[in-house]
């Protein structure tokens, strides 16, 4: 739906304040950037630790341990993945994608950190190496792994469509959840989270502000890999949208699996120190 215009005429200095140049709200000069070198030199003489396939229009767990590599790759056709995060022995601690994208910006790539929820607020994981990395942004301002849109979810498509659809991200990552938990899926449920869209390539319309979504570039090989900075729980749904070039939430979309692939390095990199969950006080003042 096209945005209208205030019935009010422009003040005569509108032009000057559509001009003001912005501000960074959240600049991250002070933290240190990630030694991507000593990581780098950390793969030298891993040796894989598991592998999960996630089947089309499902979801499943894995586990990395802090000081491992993970990867998640396309294997057989273009595919989106919903990606949700947890330290491994606290679900309250889970992958904060508000956030991410505020220190980060909307779509991430090698070098990038994914942040935890509050009260906790360290890194999670770290970008390593981003096969699509050579996308860019597109002359529609698209871009993929992003952290702008939520995963799909059953609520919306009933919102929507007035009908019921089983295998949306969400409900895809509460069955994997439950199952891992050995929980009801109505326990499960609330730990499910915003996502990084992996694969996805989006953006926002210019004229509506609209999040828009196209065809994916990944390509079988293509693959997104993470370091993880603490013990991590993860749940990957291969998306029912497929490449999300038409749709999503669809048994119409051409689905295919995806890997996942835990990494063990010899030692971890050098100078490297799991982070602290964040310092705040949280006395909250007077």
């Amino acid at each position: 739906m096209k945005r209208e215009k205030g019935e009010l005429p422009e003040p005569l200095d509108a032009e000057v304040r559509r001009k003001v140049a912005p501000v960074i709200c959240y600049p991250t000069d002070s933290l240190a950037p990630p030694d991507l070198a000593a990581y780098r030199a950390a793969r030298e003489g891993w040796r894989k630790v598991d592998e999960v396939v996630v089947p089309p229009r499902d979801a499943r767990c894995f586990e990395v341990p802090a000081g491992c590599f993970f990867r998640i790759v396309s294997i057989e056709g273009p595919q989106v993945g919903d990606l949700n995060l947890w330290a491994a022995n606290d679900l309250d601690e889970r992958f904060f994608s508000g956030k991410t994208r505020a220190l980060q910006g909307t779509h991430l790539s090698t070098g990038d950190r994914l942040w935890s929820s509050l009260p906790y607020l360290r890194p999670m994981a770290t970008i390593t190496q981003d096969t699509l990395d050579w996308y860019g942004f597109d002359e529609w301002g698209g871009s993929v792994h992003d952290v702008i849109g939520t995963r799909c979810d059953p609520y919306t498509h009933r919102l929507l469509s007035g009908h019921d659809y089983h295998y949306c991200c969400h409900s895809n990552l509460t069955r994997a959840l439950a199952r891992h938990l050995s929980r009801p899926r109505e326990e499960a449920e609330p730990a499910v989270h915003d996502v990084l869209n992996v694969f996805m390539c989006t953006g926002f319309t210019r004229d509506t502000g609209q999040y828009f979504m196209k065809a994916s570039p990944v390509r079988p090989g293509d693959f997104l890999e993470f370091f993880a900075e603490i013990d991590l729980l993860g749940s990957l749904s291969a998306c029912p949208g497929g490449d999300c070039s038409t749709e999503h939430s669809s048994d119409a979309a051409s689905c295919h699996p995806l890997l996942v692939e835990v990494y063990r390095p010899k030692a971890p990199p050098e100078g490297w120190t799991s982070p602290a969950r964040n310092g705040y006080s949280r006395d909250h003042g007077d």
